[in-house]
């Protein structure tokens, strides 16, 4: 895997960089703000990015920013974001853009290297990788008026971990439910969430936009 790191802590960057040689990924830069990071994916687009939200000058959301702009440019480059804390409008910003090869991990994640890793491939592989302290905050937030109300809890726990970018495998696992069962709720909540059977239109990746943005 090529790919391409932008984290403004010197120190995090050449840990990530060297875990990721040792790893056998190849790292195409490593770079310490958002500008830098834009011209280098221009110069060489890698098969994902890894960025930090808050980056120089301004260290507010300058690599969020720069991770939509890429996704927006080069929508084959996976973007795996780390943040110190759980923003969530940034989260919801990322995904709304496009939950395919998306990840939004926060930092301390980054020293539970098996995890770190395991997400980078899921990005890689086009699918999604939201920390569970995301999804859990962004659960937090729900209302009566939303429509994920409507969801049993165990259908909840399915979208929650659907959310973390988990298979209908790892689902079941997870649960200690069947694979049957995950499909069968998985159809449920769909239903429930009113998603279309469109084609061209994955009701797991609007499953997942919706939940986010309640």
């Amino acid at each position: 895997m090529r790919v391409t790191l932008a984290e403004d802590s010197t120190l995090l960057r050449e840990g990530l960089a060297r875990l990721l040689a040792e790893e056998g990924h190849e790292v195409l830069a490593a770079v310490g703000d958002a500008d830098s990071l834009l011209a280098a994916v221009a110069a060489e687009p890698p098969d994902v990015v890894v960025v930090d939200v808050r980056m120089p000058p301004g260290h507010t959301d300058e690599g969020l920013r720069a991770a939509l702009a890429i996704r927006e440019r080069t929508p084959a480059v996976g973007v795996l974001v780390l943040s110190q804390y759980v923003e969530r409008t940034y989260a919801a910003r990322l995904i709304a853009a496009g939950a395919e090869g998306v990840g939004y991990l926060l930092k301390d994640r980054v020293a539970q290297v098996e995890e770190f890793l395991d997400a980078l491939e899921r990005v890689h592989a086009g699918g999604a990788a939201i920390d569970p302290e995301v999804v859990r905050q962004l659960v937090s937030r729900t209302t009566h008026t939303d429509p994920l109300t409507r969801l049993t809890p165990r259908e909840l726990s399915v979208l929650s971990a659907l959310a973390e970018g988990a298979t209908n495998a790892a689902i079941a696992a997870k649960l200690h439910i069947s694979l049957s069962a995950v499909e069968k709720n998985l159809g449920s909540v769909f239903d429930k969430l009113d998603l279309p059977r469109t084609t061209g239109h994955s009701r797991r990746i609007l499953a997942i936009l919706r939940y986010l943005k309640s």
